[in-house]
Parts: C-alpha cells; structure tokens; sequence
C-alpha cells in the first residue's frame, strides 16, 4: 500500500487531487483488499484494523474527499460507499469462516427472543375450572381458615371429642396461648389444621343468609403419604342449603360437576355410606376413564371412588341456627388433586408426583 501513501503525500502538499486519480486509489485499494482478506491469516480484528482503523488507507483516502471538486464528490462518494460495503462483506465473510460473529452489529429487524414464560400449576388449574363449573350452577366460592377451632372442624359436625369418627382424619393439632377462650363453649379449645373443608360448613350457616349454595376451596391437612395421599392437600367442599332439597337434587350436581369436570361420557353413581355429618350419606364413585364403566386392569369393576356426600344431618343444621323446621340440603366434600389424577388422559398414578416440582412433568400440562 506503499503507492497509496506516496500518492496521497504528494497530493496533501499541493492540496488538490484529481477527481480520477481518487477514484483510481479506492478502486486500486479495494481489489487489494480482496487479496489480502483471502490470504491474510491475521485475526478478524487485525484485519479489522488494517482496513477500518483510524490509521487505515481507507481512512486516509476518505479525508480526501475535502479536496474533490464540488461537481464530482457525489461521483466520488458513490464509489467510496461500495468500496466501504465491499469491504464490509468481504470481512464477514472472513469472520464467518472463522466462526466469528461482529458483536457489535445488530440487525434490527430480527424478531426478539421470546423470553421463558410460565403458567399457572396444574392445582390451580384444576381449581380455578371447579370454581367456574360450580359458578355456573349458582354457587359462590368462599374462604374459611385452614387453621380452625376444633369446633368447627369436629364438634359442630356432630363429632364429639373422643367420638371414634375422629380417628379416620389423622388430624395436626396446634399449640396455642394458653388462655384464649373458644367462644362456644367455656374453656380452652383445640386448634387444629382443618383436616378437611366442611369446618366452612357451620360459619357459612352462621351468616345466616339463606339459601347458601357455597363452594369452598382451601387446603388441608393428614398426617398421611402414600401414591393417593399428601399430607397437605386442597379440597372443595360444596354446601346447598334450602327449602324442599332432595337425593334428587344432589344427584343432578354430581352429573352435572362429572360430565363437566371429568368429560361427557363419565357417569356418576351413589353408595349408601356412613359420616358423622350427613344423614343419609353416600360414597360418589365415577365411570373409569379407561374402559368407560367397562372394568379393567385399573378399576376392576368399571368405577373409580370419588368422595363422599350426604344430606346435611339435621344435628348439624342446629349447630348452625338453621331452622331444620323449614330448611334441610346437601354436602359434599372430594379432593382437588384426586379429581385431577381421575380425569380423563391424565394417566398420573402418584399425586406426589404434583408437588415435586419437576418442570419436565409440569411442562406437560
């Protein structure tokens, strides 16, 4: 590049430089390059330098488009500007056989890189669906604490203390400030970790705004673990309260829930059953989904067992200052997990599995 420097020396000192010689030296550069891009085992960076840099002969050509004649520096320009992009290619090219990228351009018409969104877990999935069917039917969802006097959970639901009926639910007891006054009854009470959600039952009714179609959803606590159970669990209890309620009526809720829930093939039926807190009381069992109702390896028999409902024992209803005189319903109270694992395509036969936190698993729903 010798040649450019002596030609560009001369022309600085008169200050002047032929409009074809310019255009000569860039053309005359430019093929150069080629040359020495192909060649060169320099760095892309070295290369870079060579032909960018502030002391390149490019750089230096260019400062002499000052001294071009008015009429020709658009001629000049022209040329200048495919020189520059020829050269850009050409280094492009050379960085990507060398598997480099130029970091410091961006093209900024390229669609963005999504980042990772994630969605709701499959319980509240599950959870916010129940709420919707149920919504459908007129029942409103509600709260009631997880952490409750034994009260409500037990002895409201006509289970007295040392009652038999206790032992099927495993219950977590809380220690709490000695001194604190249960307030239906004189002395202390337990406090528990609600082993499931029919301690809403009885505070519903307490509002004493009638009739209650009710759906509460919470978590609960047994102090069990196996493939079918977890020690926390959420439940949903649905609780109808009025005038003249039948079997009839429960029994059109659970079809209704079932084909909803579960899809419209399932069937529900009712088994005669016993719990403390309804009379009559029945076990709810579903259609298996695998051989619809058919039996299989699964089911043996062609149902699977849902949970348990009943017509609200009239021991109960008093508990609430409900008028059994006038007012009778129903309850039921299943698994959100359990409902889960039931519908049909799931296929999940241990319900650890959902809170194990595998993504590989929770990818899939």
């Amino acid at each position: 590049m010798k040649q450019y420097n002596k030609s560009m020396s001369d022309t600085n000192e008169n200050k002047t430089i032929p409009t074809d010689q310019l255009v000569s030296l860039l053309l005359a550069l430019k093929e150069d390059a080629q040359h020495q891009i192909d060649e060169s085992d320099a760095s892309y960076e070295e290369i870079r330098q060579l032909f960018f840099g502030k002391e390149s002969e490019l750089t230096h050509l260019t400062q002499f488009m000052r001294f071009v004649p008015k009429e020709d520096k658009q001629r000049v320009g022209i040329v200048l500007n495919q020189v520059k992009q020829s050269l850009e290619a050409l280094l492009s090219k050379k960085a990507k056989e060398s598997g480099i990228v130029n970091e410091d351009w961006m093209d900024v018409t390229a669609p963005g890189i999504r980042p990772p969104v994630g969605h709701l877990h499959i319980v509240t999935q599950a959870i916010e669906e129940i709420t919707e069917i149920f919504n459908k039917l007129g029942f409103t969802r509600v709260r009631h604490p997880e952490v409750d006097w034994d009260w409500y959970a037990f002895e409201a639901l006509n289970m007295p203390k040392n009652h038999p009926a206790r032992d099927e639910w495993e219950t977590f007891l809380i220690n709490h400030t000695p001194g604190v006054k249960e307030v239906h009854t004189p002395g202390v009470r337990n406090i528990v970790l609600t082993p499931h959600t029919s301690n809403g039952q009885v505070r519903e009714m307490e509002k004493g705004i009638l009739p209650i179609r009710m759906i509460n959803i919470a978590k609960c606590y047994r102090r069990q673990i196996d493939v079918s159970h977890t020690p926390m669990f959420h439940q949903f209890e649905g609780l109808y309260i009025d005038k003249n309620v039948s079997i009839g009526h429960l029994k059109g809720v659970l079809d209704y829930f079932a084909k909803a829930f579960f899809g419209p093939d399932r069937k529900t039926r009712i088994r005669p059953f016993h719990f403390q807190f309804t009379e009559p009381s029945f076990e709810v069992d579903i259609s298996c989904g695998i051989c619809n109702g058919k039996g299989c390896r699964l089911c043996k028999e062609g149902w699977l067992e849902l949970g348990g409902a009943g017509m609200v024992h009239p021991v109960v209803l008093a508990n609430g200052r409900i008028d059994t005189t006038f007012y009778n319903g129903f309850a039921f109270g299943w698994g959100v997990e359990r409902c889960f694992m039931m519908k049909s395509g799931t296929q999940l036969d241990d319900i650890r599995v959902l809170y194990g936190n595998d993504v590989r698993f929770l990818e899939q729903f």
